[in-house]
């Protein structure tokens, strides 16, 4: 699959709160917005273009100032496989609001090309950064933006080892457990043969024991749900897709992090 550049009027339909100028009343008067639409535009100059959008459900009257995700990716910035083939892209991520409830922040992520799923956010304490609304220059959003794309090399480091090293049945069983706490904390539980059921490779591309391959099946799988869970009164119930952006991005960087824990020395 290929990735698909948003255009302004793509981005208006799916989430209108990008062009949103004014903010949430009350706020105090250190408060100077960052307007996303700003952002985008010199995102694009920066070269790096938007290619999903989502936003928070909001029921309130004030949804235009309501959290956002763009997530953005270069196309001169590709990592190819072993064959020489473009196969993943380094994505931007960048959350703001127009409530006072975030400060603008990015994040860095991997795209692979063979799945809709198939963002995968690196690490929490690493390759990320947060602008306060308290004033904005395009010459500090290239600043920020240059550390990050100078961290790609360890970012491609890490994948290599991931793709390198190879997982016993016992460890993948025990990452698949990990990785089910991540999204669940102590909620819920999952008969074994679910556990190995998010083992199990859908694809060609995801056969294989590295950390690599077994990181992306259960990460895809975590996050489109339909496998089975049991519930406090122990019935087996139907998992449900991760639709928040929030959760997502906090699943995918502890399952980054529990994979991490594979490949050191």
């Amino acid at each position: 699959m290929s990735l698909k550049v948003l255009s302004r009027e793509d981005l208006t339909a799916l989430a209108p709160s990008i062009f949103n100028h004014t903010v949430k009343p009350g706020l105090t008067d250190k408060y100077v917005h960052i307007p996303t639409d700003q952002i985008v535009e010199d995102m694009e100059a920066l070269g790096w273009v938007p290619y999903e959008v989502k936003t928070v459900r909001s029921r309130t009257k004030n949804a235009a100032t309501k959290k956002h995700l763009i997530q953005f990716f270069n196309p001169e910035i590709v990592i190819n496989n072993e064959e020489g083939k473009a196969d993943m892209y380094p994505s931007l991520l960048l959350i703001n609001s127009h409530d006072g409830s975030t400060a603008v922040r990015f994040e860095m992520g991997v795209f692979r090309m063979v799945c809709e799923n198939g963002l995968v956010i690196k690490s929490e304490d690493f390759g990320g950064f947060k602008m306060r609304h308290m004033g904005y220059s395009f010459e500090d959003l290239r600043n920020y933006i240059g550390e990050l794309v100078n961290t790609l090399p360890v970012m491609v480091e890490n994948l290599n080892k991931f793709s390198q090293v190879e997982m016993t049945s016992e460890q993948q069983y025990d990452f698949a457990l990990k990785a089910v706490e991540a999204r669940f904390g102590e909620e819920k539980q999952l008969p074994e043969n679910e556990i190995k059921s998010l083992l199990v490779a859908e694809r060609k591309e995801d056969m294989g024991n590295s950390v690599w391959v077994v990181l992306n099946r259960v990460q895809e799988k975590l996050t489109s749900g339909g496998f089975g869970y049991l519930n406090a009164k122990g019935k087996l119930r139907k998992s449900r897709a991760v639709k928040n952006f929030t959760q997502d991005i906090s699943m995918n960087q502890k399952l980054w992090a529990i994979a991490e824990e594979y490949i050191a020395a």
